[in-house]
């Protein structure tokens, strides 16, 4: 069983031309030279990768001071699925890990559970580890099922002989991704305990959702709290490693 040591991922998502990637990603590198409690991860678009990886040191996938990582992938290894990218192609770019599920592709794409466990399946026949993400929406947070949600959810994402050492659960409120707002911290270690008992011992579960600065260390140090899953924060490099700062 590995250590559940702190990860914190940026997810880029659909930002950055090739110069503003590699200038982030060689400040990030820089700041990982100095002493850290956590594991680093960088998701850019896929236009990217090659060029970050190159600007993060070249060890991305041999283990360096920064992971590189896809932010999706298609289930299938190869074939005729245009604009698509396989997880074998994300290994090949210099990827150890992608994110799967994330909410923008479940509710933005309609991508279903079954897709997402196809995709995570995927991911471990690479040899990635596959990020799964879950979170409810606010109608279900109001209606008091956002536990039911996400359990639906990893009973129907994560594949079975799901092990720790491949496996990484995000979750993410759907109603907090951008939007400044954060569950209080009683909610959610209440729900990263409540993930606990779905998922296989040892595997790490980090937050997302409006993850900053100022409300990193509170959050890190929930003893449910395996690192965070950071979006427009990971665009300056800065505040990417004042997240990482927090971590216990």
């Amino acid at each position: 069983m590995p250590e559940r040591k702190q990860l914190v991922a940026g997810n880029w998502k659909m930002n950055g031309a090739r110069a503003d990637g590699i200038a982030l990603a060689r400040e990030i590198a820089e700041w990982a030279k100095e002493p850290h409690a956590c594991e680093l991860l960088v998701c850019p678009p896929a236009t990217l990768l090659v060029a970050v990886g190159e600007a993060l040191g070249g060890e991305a996938l041999t283990g360096g001071d920064v992971r590189l990582g896809g932010q999706d992938c298609h289930a299938a290894a190869s074939g005729a699925f245009t604009g698509s990218i396989s997880a074998e192609m994300l290994r090949d770019a210099g990827c150890s890990h992608v994110i799967v599920g994330h909410s923008e592709r479940r509710h933005g794409c309609g991508e279903s559970d079954a897709d997402i466990r196809a995709k995570a399946l995927a991911a471990w026949r690479a040899g990635l580890i596959a990020i799964v993400c879950v979170g409810e929406t606010l109608v279900e947070r109001e209606a008091q099922i956002a536990l039911a949600v996400v359990a639906g959810q990893l009973a129907g994402s994560v594949p079975d002989g799901a092990t720790a050492d491949r496996l990484i659960i995000a979750y993410e409120p759907v109603w907090a991704i951008g939007t400044g707002l954060t569950p209080t911290k009683r909610d959610i270690a209440e729900m990263h305990k409540a993930i606990r008992g779905h998922i296989p011992a040892g595997t790490r579960i980090l937050y997302g959702g409006s993850v900053n600065p100022k409300n990193a260390a509170g959050i890190l140090a929930l003893p449910e709290v395996d690192g965070a899953l950071v979006g427009g924060a990971s665009l300056k490099a800065e505040d990417f490693w004042a997240i990482a700062r927090a971590c216990t």
